[in-house]
C-alpha cells in the first residue's frame, strides 16, 4: 500500500478516524479510496455527499509528499492501522488513530507495557514512588510509557532510563520538536532505549486540545495504567477515564487526604475507577506477572478431555505462559464474545484460572 496514500488519508479535512476506518474496511486500502468515484464513496456507512466531495477535491496527496521528505530524512517509522507493526492493544480501541509516527527501537507490541501518569507538580512522595515502581518492575521486562510532560511523566522516564528500562514518550505534537524544550536531552536518550510516538504530523504545535487526544494513546498502548499522583482535575484523570472506557486496568497510589496532589488518586480509588496499590508488587500480583509457570505434568490429560478444537487451541496458547484477554484474542482469532464463553467453560472444568487483571493461566 502506498505510503503517500496512507498519510494522505489522514490529511483529508472532514475525514476522521471513524470515517477512515469505514473507508478502509470497504475499499481495502488507502490508495483505493483515492481512486474511488463519488458514487462508490457514498456506498460507505457515514459517507455522504459532503465528505465524498472532500475526498474527491482534496489536496492531501501533495501535502503527504511534503511530509514524506521529513519522514525519510529523519528515519521516522509510519505505522498504519492495517499494518502488522501497528500496536495491537491500541488497534482494538474504538477511536485509535489511523496512523502513528514513531522514532524508536522498542516493539510497540511488547508483551508487557505499563503506562504511568500523574501531576505536573510532582512532590517528593511522587518522585519516590516513581523510583520504587521502576526498581520493582525492572526484573519483569516491561516497557514504560508516559507523556514526556513536567512532573510525574518526566520523572518516570528518567527513572526508567537510569535502570535501562525501555521507555516511550507519547507526544501532543509533531516529531519535529520536543515540548517542553527543556526535556529534549531526556527525549534524545529515550531514542536509544525506547522512543517517541505521536499521531500528529511534523509541524503540529502542542495546542491545548492535542493533549487529551494524546492521552487516549497512552491509555490504549498499555496493559495497565498507573496513576502516581494526580490533582482533582487534569490530564492524569482524563487518561484514567479513557483507560476505563477501553476496559484497561487502572491502579493508583493513595495519598494523604489533605494533599492536593493525591486528591485525584484518592478519588479514583474511592469511586472504584482504580485499584489501590501500595507497592509495585501489588501491581505485579494483579497483572499475574509473578512468572510462576503452570505445571506441565497434567497438560496432556487436559488435552485428552472431551474438549472442542477451539478449547484445545486456547490450552495450547496458554502452555507455559499467562496471557491477557487481548493477547488471547490476537492469538486465537476468536471474537471477545466467543473467547469469553470458551474461557468460562474451561474455568468450570478447572482447566483455566482467571487472574486479576483479565489474565489467564492453566491450572
Amino acid at each position: 500500500m502506498s505510503l503517500i496514500h496512507k498519510i494522505g488519508l489522514t490529511l483529508i479535512k472532514g475525514v476522521g478516524h471513524v470515517h477512515a476506518k469505514n473507508l478502509l474496511d470497504h475499499f481495502g486500502s488507502a490508495e483505493a479510496i483515492f481512486k474511488a468515484k463519488g458514487s462508490q464513496l457514498m456506498e460507505v456507512n457515514g459517507i455522504g455527499p459532503v465528505i465524498s466531495g472532500l475526498i474527491l477535491s482534496n489536496n492531501a496527496l501533495k501535502e503527504a509528499e511534503k511530509q514524506l521528505v521529513f519522514i525519510r530524512k529523519h528515519k521516522v517509522k509510519v505505522l498504519f492501522y492495517t499494518d502488522i507493526s501497528y500496536p495491537q492493544r491500541l488497534k482494538y480501541c474504538h477511536d485509535a488513530p489511523v496512523l502513528l509516527y514513531y522514532k524508536g527501537n522498542v516493539d510497540l507490541n511488547h508483551p508487557r507495557i505499563i503506562s504511568v501518569v500523574g501531576t505536573r507538580n510532582a512532590t517528593t512522595y511522587g518522585r519516590m514512588l516513581c523510583q520504587q515502581l521502576t526498581e520493582a518492575l525492572l526484573p519483569y521486562g516491561v516497557v514504560i510509557i508516559s507523556g514526556l510532560a513536567y512532573g510525574i511523566d518526566v520523572t518516570i522516564h528518567k527513572e526508567s532510563l537510569h535502570l535501562n528500562i525501555p521507555t516511550i514518550g507519547v507526544m501532543a505534537h509533531g516529531l519535529d520538536r520536543i515540548y517542553p524544550p527543556s526535556h529534549k536531552p531526556i527525549a534524545q536518550k529515550m531514542l536509544l532505549n525506547g522512543g517517541l510516538l505521536t499521531e500528529f504530523i511534523p509541524g503540529t504545535i502542542p495546542d491545548k486540545e492535542n493533549f487529551p487526544k494524546r492521552n487516549r494513546i497512552i491509555a490504549g498502548l498499555a496493559d495497565a495504567i498507573v496513576v502516581v499522583e494526580a490533582a482533582g482535575k487534569g490530564g492524569a484523570l482524563i487518561t484514567a477515564d479513557i483507560a476505563n472506557s477501553y476496559d484497561r486496568d487502572v491502579f493508583a497510589f493513595p495519598g494523604r487526604i489533605n494533599d492536593p496532589c493525591s486528591e485525584g488518586c484518592n478519588f479514583l480509588i474511592k469511586t472504584h475507577r482504580a485499584g489501590l496499590i501500595n507497592h509495585a508488587k501489588d501491581l505485579i500480583y494483579y497483572l499475574g506477572w509473578d512468572d510462576k509457570l503452570p505445571d506441565q505434568s497434567g497438560l496432556q490429560s487436559k488435552l485428552a478431555l472431551n474438549l472442542s478444537e477451539e478449547e484445545q487451541k486456547l490450552i495450547g496458547l496458554l502452555d507455559n505462559v499467562t496471557l491477557s484477554l487481548d493477547k488471547l484474542v490476537l492469538g486465537s482469532g476468536f471474537s471477545q464474545g466467543k473467547l469469553a464463553m470458551l474461557l468460562l467453560n474451561l474455568e468450570i472444568h478447572g482447566i483455566v484460572t482467571a487472574l486479576p487483571g483479565k489474565v489467564y493461566k492453566l491450572n
